[in-house]
């Protein structure tokens, strides 16, 4: 029998997916104050606006969808779509009106208090639900995910880059680059494995 393919034995649950890029975009946001630079601001609106539009897709391609299926009657769930709208509406502002604007810091906290409430709706509602009634399809549905977030990101590679670079302090990059070193590092030995057994 075929080996599973490494990125799938690396994949979580997507319940679990979904609560760490919620924890990551909330970490990320606290970074932005008043008093940083309009380049700094931008820097990490544009990592969590980024974040966000990826995040959203994901939800509405595979998680919404796999739910719906179980639990269509489901309030919250009914409006997950109008947020993820009103969030985008909030980015394409941010993104025309740009960082030295009067209205952005305002914008941008209006963008944060709008996803604060949608997460607490998710966490306390939806990832229960898949979790009680999607029990036997968290893994599977997390494989998904995984392999649609690298399609979603691989275009904009370089733009993650760079916004990490700006949003993170020296300290944290120099253990970045060495996670990344080391996922570099199990992604070889995982196709050698592979191409040795197949």
């Amino acid at each position: 029998m075929d080996s599973p393919h490494l990125l799938d034995k690396l994949s979580p649950a997507i319940t679990r997916m979904i609560r760490m890029d919620h924890s990551h975009v909330l970490v990320l946001s606290h970074k932005f104050t008043a008093s940083a630079s309009p380049d700094r601001k931008k820097a990490i609106a544009d990592a969590v606006c980024l974040a966000l539009e990826i995040h959203a897709r994901l939800e509405e391609e595979i998680f919404y969808p796999a739910l719906r299926e179980v639990d269509g009657a489901n309030e919250v769930l009914g409006k997950a779509q109008p947020e993820h709208d009103e969030m985008r509406r909030l980015i394409d502002v941010l993104r025309t009106i740009g960082p030295t604007d009067v209205h952005y810091d305002a914008t941008f906290h209006q963008l944060m208090r709008n996803v604060t409430h949608h997460v607490a709706d998710e966490e306390a509602v939806l990832l229960p639900a898949a979790e009680r009634l999607l029990a036997d399809r968290l893994g599977e549905l997390g494989m998904q995910m995984t392999r649609r977030r690298l399609q979603l990101a691989r275009p904009h590679a370089g733009q993650l880059v760079v916004a990490q670079a700006r949003t993170m302090p020296a300290t944290t990059m120099l253990m970045a680059g060495g996670l990344l070193a080391g996922a570099w590092w199990l992604g070889r030995r995982g196709l050698e494995h592979y191409q040795r057994h197949h």
